[in-house]
């Protein structure tokens, strides 16, 4: 499936094919654990054409980053929404949000964000963008709520990502994801792919689907 331009940063494009759809949710550990092993282990391969050994899919490899609300995590569709907003400010900071994000993931965890106000949750999470050099005022300013009703009086107002926020679940529903983190190749699920996947492993499954 295609990434609509104003989410171009969710693409890490190292060549030209395949595709892999990684469906991710900012606030599963599991998530975290399948973006670590990717960030650290493959990644790094995928890119670097100056190695003594190329791997086969060296610079042959498309990553998506497919944001993936969960809503039973009800602080889900908040951490998205931010990411949503530094694809709109500063889409290049969109992995390395992504990482921190990740890795300040239990901050965002039920029983930290259960008391706090919604626009209180969003200043935390601009400061989490603001740790990767990007602009903190600009996006609370994509994702503070308004507390008083629109000029035709009406109440769910929403934020300035809200319709961003549509498009990404509208995408989840159209190729039957439910649960993440989930892999795509190619627009088909991948089922043998889960969290639990080491480097190796990653490293021999791209070898021998990416290589040709």
């Amino acid at each position: 499936m295609a990434v609509p331009p104003r989410l171009a940063g969710q693409k890490l494009i190292l060549g030209d094919q395949p595709v892999k759809d990684i469906n991710l949710d900012y606030v599963c550990p599991f998530s975290a654990k399948m973006f670590q092993t990717l960030s650290t282990s493959i990644l790094p391969l995928s890119s670097n054409t100056n190695t003594a050994k190329p791997k086969p899919y060296t610079n042959r490899t498309q990553f998506v980053f497919r944001q993936q609300i969960q809503p039973w995590h009800p602080s889900s569709t908040l951490v998205h929404e931010s990411a949503l907003a530094v694809l709109h400010v500063a889409p290049e900071k969109f992995w390395n949000f992504s990482a921190a994000l990740f890795k300040a993931q239990n901050d965002f965890f039920d029983v930290h964000v259960v008391n706090e106000g919604r626009n209180a949750t969003y200043g935390r999470l601009a400061k989490v963008a603001g740790s990767v050099g990007v602009d903190e005022g600009k996006i609370l300013d994509l994702l503070r709520v308004p507390d008083k009703p629109a000029r035709d009086g009406s109440l769910n107002v929403g934020n300035q990502v809200t319709n961003d926020v549509k498009v990404i679940v509208k995408m989840a529903r159209l190729t039957g994801v439910h649960v993440s983190p989930t892999v795509l190749f190619n627009g088909v699920v991948e089922n043998s792919i889960s969290s639990s996947f080491t480097g190796d492993q990653w490293d021999e499954w791209l070898t021998k689907n990416c290589s040709s």
